[in-house]
């Protein structure tokens, strides 16, 4: 039953207990005593909304940072992630394979904003070997949402005599 309640949360993060349990077949308060459960254990770690950021007047930039650093003995890579994701600029922070360590999400407001960022914040830390930033441009599809309206299918061209 979490599995099914996790993914109706990801998908619609304000569905009711009340909706859940009609859809689950059960009662209004084990989807609450579960969820609450899941909040305590930290499966559950928030609640957010989706924002289509360009189709509003705010401006932003984000950027995709490939960060390769030299891992830190006996804490290996952990050390690092943590000192990165405490800044306020950073979404998220993540452990790859591949030619970089770490995978590292910002927003800004302007790209100088993000520059400035990297080169004042990110790069100067002490086991940061080198970074790769990548702008977004524009963005079609997240978490699972698509952000895009679909293309019109263009019709055929009305013939008058």
């Amino acid at each position: 039953m979490r599995e099914k309640i996790l993914d109706m949360l990801y998908g619609n993060s304000k569905i009711s207990a009340a909706d859940m349990a009609v859809m689950l077949g059960c009662s209004e308060q084990e989807i609450k005593k579960e969820i609450a459960a899941m909040e305590k254990e930290g499966i559950i770690c928030g609640y957010t909304t989706m924002i289509n950021w360009d189709k509003t007047d705010n401006e932003k930039v984000s950027a995709f940072i490939e960060v390769k650093v030299a891992p830190q003995r006996g804490l290996g890579f952990d050390k690092i992630a943590e000192r990165i994701y405490k800044f306020d600029e950073v979404e998220s922070v993540s452990l790859m394979s591949g030619g970089f360590d770490l995978g590292v999400t910002i927003e800004g407001r302007t790209i100088k904003e993000v520059a400035i960022f990297v080169h004042e914040k990110l790069a100067p830390l002490e086991s940061v070997i080198s970074t790769s930033t990548h702008f977004v441009l524009k963005k079609y599809k997240e978490h699972g949402v698509t952000l895009v309206s679909e293309p019109k299918k263009p019709g055929r061209m009305m013939i008058t005599p």
